[in-house]
This record gives structure tokens, sequence and C-alpha cells, in this order.
């Protein structure tokens, strides 16, 4: 349970609390007002029959009987005193209590709540009966009597209605602070939200300290997240600018070449030649950045089957010693592939063989200049690891982390100009989504004794099932 719940959970303890403590003030409140109110006759039915029970008790018992009834009686509450004023079972009676008795007894002798008693030997008592919780007919008493229009009752309601409105506010005060906190929070958010709709990246909660709850926590990831479209939109708008950039130059050089065959109709071969070239070179430009766009859209591989990379490796070797022409099978070869036998994982042949064509192409054309290309597979725990060390210059290490970014073409150290740097930049990208796809990894270095090293892993991953979704079909070769 995290943060949020714990605030939720006290906030509505706290108010159960404070409505507990408000509603039990209340009825502490009442309990108090009763003990302190002054207890007065009872005029009511139950106290006459009190009385006659009382009076035929000592006519005809005696008072050990009277004494034996009213000990065993609780309600009503009967007090029979001698003329000293004493109850005769020794239990206190107010003074005011007595007074109202003898006051009523004079000026209506037939008033329920009090009676003369007479014992069979001529001893005289009082009975009256009190009544402590309820309040008299004719007001409450003061010290000169009875207030008129006063309800006794009053100031106990009072006490208790104030009690629960104490409570309620309580509960509401609460409530409005939680309200208040979670309205806070939301309404940054949508703040935030309404922000970035607009366009809007800017992070908004990440200077705010660490810690809080979990609507802090959505928060950070908001900016998080809008870091992470800032990203891509950067990452979009200079791959469109890199875009519109190889394509004008292809486009311009056709332009003249069309220009230059309207001008001087004899050299109309050359002119086809080079509108030609820079076709192909529109074509493959096309081709990879196609490639490159459903590599990033796809969300796995849906063609798997085992592949041998040994063999895979073999052939791109082969066709690479083709191109530079190395016919001569006693000369020292350029491309050495250093395999340990089968080294089989699964995956999609065609998107292998373009990744690892790309990073051998790469190496061929940068590095076999410093001496020999050598490739080495072998099969590791967990998977397959495929090395290619070349010879060549090697790459700043500023520009290491990000040479598997589309359209970026590194320096080399020995050429910091970039005068000899060909191709469109787009051979390591499609290498790394293409190993990613596939759940490895590609790394570069520079070799401590010169040259680059280019290490991609792969996993042993058993083939997807026959039948599964297509997620990614590519099968485009270069």
């Amino acid at each position: 349970m995290g943060r949020l719940f714990w605030k939720f959970f006290l906030s509505i303890l706290l108010a159960q609390v404070a409505a507990t403590i408000g509603i039990g003030g209340a009825f502490w409140l009442r309990d108090q007002a009763r003990q302190r109110q002054a207890p007065v006759l009872d005029t009511g039915p139950p106290a006459a029959i009190a009385l006659d029970a009382a009076a035929a008790t000592l006519k005809h018992g005696g008072m050990s009987a009277l004494q034996g009834m009213l000990a065993e009686m609780r309600r009503p509450q009967v007090f029979v005193l001698d003329t000293r004023h004493k109850d005769i079972l020794g239990r206190p009676v107010p003074d005011e209590l007595v007074r109202e008795a003898e006051r009523s007894l004079r000026e209506d002798g037939a008033v329920r709540g009090a009676r003369q008693l007479v014992a069979s030997d001529g001893s005289r008592y009082l009975a009256l009966v009190s009544r402590r919780f309820g309040p008299p007919q004719q007001g409450v008493r003061g010290r000169g009597g009875p207030v008129p229009g006063m309800d006794p009752g009053w100031g106990r309601r009072v006490g208790q209605a104030a009690g629960i409105i104490a409570a309620v506010l309580a509960s509401l005060l609460f409530a409005a602070l939680l309200a208040w906190y979670f309205s806070r929070r939301i309404r940054a958010l949508r703040s935030a939200f309404d922000a970035a709709a607009a366009g809007d990246l800017a992070p908004r909660f990440t200077a705010r300290p660490a810690g809080g709850d979990e609507l802090s926590d959505l928060g950070r990831d908001f900016d998080r997240m809008s870091g992470q479209l800032r990203m891509l939109m950067d990452g979009q708008r200079r791959l469109l600018h890199d875009v519109s950039h190889e394509l004008r130059s292809p486009l311009a050089r056709l332009q003249a070449a069309v220009g230059l065959a309207h001008q001087q109709p004899e050299k109309i071969a050359s002119s086809l030649d080079r509108i030609e070239r820079e076709s192909i070179r529109m074509d493959k430009l096309v081709g990879e950045l196609l490639t490159l766009s459903r590599l990033e859209a796809a969300s796995g591989i849906a063609r798997r089957e085992a592949v041998d990379l040994a063999e895979l490796v073999d052939a791109i070797a082969a066709d690479a010693r083709f191109e530079a022409g190395e016919t001569d099978p006693d000369a020292t070869p350029r491309i050495i592939v250093e395999a340990e036998g089968c080294v089989s994982v699964s995956g999609d042949p065609d998107l292998l063989w373009s990744a690892l064509e790309n990073v051998i192409r790469n190496a061929v054309k940068h590095g076999a200049g410093g001496g020999a290309v050598r490739i080495t597979v072998a099969a590791v725990r967990g998977g397959a690891r495929i090395d290619v060390l070349d010879r060549g210059p090697g790459i700043a290490p500023a520009e290491l982390p990000h040479i598997f970014e589309p359209f970026y073409r590194a320096n080399h150290r020995a050429d910091p100009a970039g005068a000899s740097v060909d191709g469109h930049g787009l051979g390591l990208a499609i290498a790394q989504r293409v190993v990613l796809a596939h759940g490895g990894a590609i790394t570069a270095a520079n070799r401590a004794d010169g040259g680059l090293q280019v290490r991609i892993s792969l996993p042993a991953a058993e083939p997807g099932p026959a039948g599964a979704p297509q997620a990614l079909m590519i099968a485009q070769k270069w």
C-alpha cells in the first residue's frame, strides 16, 4: 500500500476521531448537566402510587416494614423524613427538596409529590418523591426559588447540539483539507497536460523535492515522459532535416547532369551515367529509410527460425572479398572469419544478414586500410557473440555514443575533417535496431592497440510458435 492510501486512511481516521470526540463530549456534557441539576418533586402518577404504598406499609407493617420497602425500591426514589428532616434510611436529602415539599404541602395539601405519614404510635413523618432527571413543571429553581419560563433541559440540549455541530465541522474541515490537497495536485497535472497538448514539453515537477506520495511520483513520471517526447520530436526534426539534406544533394547532381546533357549533347553518355549513379544512390537511401522506419515501428520479430551465424558471416565475408577484388586464393585475405563450429540463434535471417553486412562493410570501408578485418563468432552462455575488429584509425571517444544514431557519420581520428566519410549514416542505425529487435545488444569501442571493435550479442531465444501474429515482415537485403 502506497503513501496515498495512508493519507486517505489517516484523514478519514482523524475525521472519525474528531466526530467521536465531539459526540462523546456532547453526552459527557449531558451527564454533567444531569449531575448538577437540583432534584425536584415528582408529581406524576407513579409518585402518588409510591406514597400510598409507603403510607399503607407504615400503618400496617410498622417502621421496619417501611424501611425494608424503601431499601428495595429503585423507581421512583421515595424519602421518608422524621421531624429532624433525617431520612429513615440515613440517605442524604437536599434541603431544596425538603423546602419544596413543605411549601407544596402548605399551598396544596393534596399534592402528589409529598405527603404527611402517621405511624401507629402517633409519630409523624414527611414522605416525598424525588425526580432527579426530569424538568419541573413550573420552572428551574434558582437561589431564590423557581425561575419561570426557563426549561432546565434547554442547556443540556444546547450542549449536545454544540458537540454534534463541532464534530460535523471537524469532519468537514478534514474533508476540505483532503479535497484541497488532491485537487491542487490534479489541477497541476491537468495544467501540465494542457501545456503538453499545446506543444510545451518543459519539465514542471522535477524541481520539487524527492519523496512525497504517488501524485508526486506521477508528476515526475510526467516530466520523464515529456522529456522522452521532447527527445523524440527533436529526433524527428533532425531526421527530417537530414533526409532533406541527403536527398537534396543527389537531386542537385541530377539536375546538373540533365542541364549538362541539354547544353552539351555530345556528352550525353557521361550525363546518363551520372544520372544512373544518383538514381541508384537515391533508391538506396529511400530503401534504408523505409527499413529503418519499419524497424522502429515494429514491436517484435515475427519470422523466427534457426540461423547459423558462422555460415551467415562466411557468406557476407565472401561477398565483401569479391567486391574488394580478392580473387587470388594465395593472397593474404583482408577479411578473416574465426568461428567455433556451428553457432545457432533464433531470428529473422534476412534482418540478421542486413545487420551483420552493415557492420562488416563499415569495418572494411573504414578499417581495412590499416590491416585485415577479423570477425570472430563464438557461442557464449545464453546466446552468441560476434566481434568485428579492424585496424583502422578508430573513432573519437566523444563520438562513440552517437555512431548508432541515424545520419550520424563520425569523423575518424585519422580524418578529423571527415573528407573521406561516405554513405548516409544509416547502416549502423539499422544494425542496432535489428539487434535490439532480436533482444540483443550492440556496442562499439576503440581497441587498445588501434582500430575499432564492434560487438554484437544475441540471445539463444526459442523459435516463435507457428501462426504467430506478424509483427514485422522485412525481407530486403543490401
